[in-house]
């Protein structure tokens, strides 16, 4: 069975990047444009794992992993940040809010995929 991925990005170009390289290896997408509509679509359909934007409008990404991790029905869905928060420091300040991975971007179309397994397996 295909895994399904929320993809949490406000840019287009990301987002467009990561559905198709994700969607041609079989997994479906489903996707928000900012955080209050990720974890909104993240408790209707329950997706086996999510990508997440850290710096998105309204809601940044610390505090969408806060949400999300504070409802039960939610707390072990697999959370990878995709970001361009890079500086030292920051991976580890993702990780310890709670997410899962952390991926930097801009991303590697040849290792991207891979990278989502690799996170998703782990945990």
């Amino acid at each position: 069975m295909n895994k399904t991925l929320l993809i949490i990005e406000d840019n287009e170009q990301n987002l467009y990047l990561m559905r198709f390289l994700l969607e041609k290896y079989g997994f479906t997408i489903i996707e928000a444009r900012d955080g209050k509509t990720g974890i909104e679509i993240a408790r209707q359909k329950m997706p086996d794992a999510i990508l997440l934007d850290i710096q998105l409008p309204e809601m940044d990404g610390y505090a969408v992993i806060g949400e999300l991790k504070k409802h039960v029905q939610m707390a072990d869905i697999p959370i990878i940040a995709v970001t361009s928060y890079a500086m030292v420091g920051d991976r580890e300040r993702i990780l310890s809010a709670g997410a899962n991975g952390y991926i930097e971007k801009p991303i590697n179309p040849e290792t991207f995929v891979e990278e989502i397994r690799k996170i998703i397996r782990k945990v």
